[in-house]
C-alpha cells in the first residue's frame, strides 16, 4: 500500500512563494504520474500541475509561468513550487501519484494525499 504524505502549505502575502511535498512511502516500483489539484470553497477541484513519466509537463493556465512541479525520484517526491502568489491561489491543495507498487503490479494506481491548505491574504 502507497501512502502520500503532503507538507509545506500555509499561510503566504501575495506576490509571496510557498513550496508544496508529498512524499510517497511504501514498495513503489516506478511513479508514473504525479499532479496537483487544488479545490476553493464553493468551487471544483482543477487540476494545476502534471508531470508524467515521459517527462511532459503540464500545467493550469491560471498558474502557468508562476508554479513548477518537480519530482525527486531517489525519495519519490513530488514536489510543487509556487511563486507569485495571487488570492485566488488560496485553496486545498491535494497530490495525486500513480505508481506501479508491489499490489498493483504491473499496472499504475492512483493515490491520493489528505491535503493542505494554502491561504493568500495580506
Amino acid at each position: 500500500q502507497v501512502q502520500l504524505v503532503e507538507s509545506g502549505g500555509g499561510l503566504a502575502q501575495p506576490g509571496g512563494s510557498l513550496r508544496l511535498s508529498c512524499a510517497a512511502s511504501g514498495n513503489i516500483f516506478v511513479l508514473d504520474a504525479a499532479a496537483w489539484y487544488r479545490q476553493a470553497p464553493g468551487k471544483q477541484r482543477e487540476l494545476v500541475a502534471k508531470w508524467t513519466s515521459d517527462g511532459n509537463r503540464n500545467y493550469a493556465d491560471s498558474v502557468k509561468g508562476r508554479f513548477t512541479i518537480s519530482i525527486n525520484h531517489n525519495n519519490n517526491t513530488a514536489h510543487l513550487q509556487m511563486s507569485s502568489l495571487k488570492p485566488e491561489d488560496t485553496a486545498v491543495y491535494i497530490c495525486n501519484i500513480e505508481a506501479v507498487d508491489q499490489n498493483s503490479w504491473p499496472q499504475p494506481r492512483p493515490y491520493w494525499g489528505q491535503g493542505t491548505q494554502v491561504t493568500v491574504s495580506s
